[in-house]
């Protein structure tokens, strides 16, 4: 049988395991990846050369970050028997005039449910601003892209 010790540091190698998701051409200029079995399609819009079939990378990209938020702050009202009903995240973002390509700026606002308490505010916004898309925003990861 396992030690309590023993099954902390299983948990954590779990957590800490690699992950795949693969991505591959399909047609035009749209994309598909897989992740756990899930297909998602991108696409660019007419103007860029797609057939605007589906969200871009980017629009993905600001889409989980925005998701993210969300959870956790639907996470944080369930947890203090709030209601989620109403709670919304808006992601406003504007792309970098120069180069390297990116997002230069997201402005992220939750509206939260009617009824939010007051005194909780500040609590669902730090839960809200520490989401795991976040936080990986924070401290960037390790990129690398190499050729198979």
């Amino acid at each position: 049988m396992a030690t309590d010790k023993q099954e902390d540091d299983m948990r954590q190698q779990a957590e800490v395991s690699t992950r795949q998701i693969d991505a591959r051409f399909l047609d035009g200029e749209a994309y598909e990846f897989t992740a756990r079995g899930h297909r998602v399609r991108v696409d660019q819009p007419v103007t860029d050369g797609g057939d605007d079939t589906a969200p871009t990378p980017v629009e993905l990209f600001v889409g989980s970050l925005t998701t993210c938020v969300a959870f956790y702050a639907g996470r944080y009202l369930t947890r203090h028997g709030l209601s989620r009903d109403g709670l919304r995240v808006r992601a406003d973002y504007e792309m970098a005039a120069d180069r390297p390509a990116r997002v230069a700026t997201l402005r992220l606002t939750v509206h939260v449910p009617p009824g939010l308490p007051a005194d909780r505010r500040a609590a669902l916004l730090a839960v809200a601003s520490h989401c795991t898309v976040g936080n990986t925003l924070a401290a960037a990861p390790d990129v690398s892209v190499e050729l198979a």
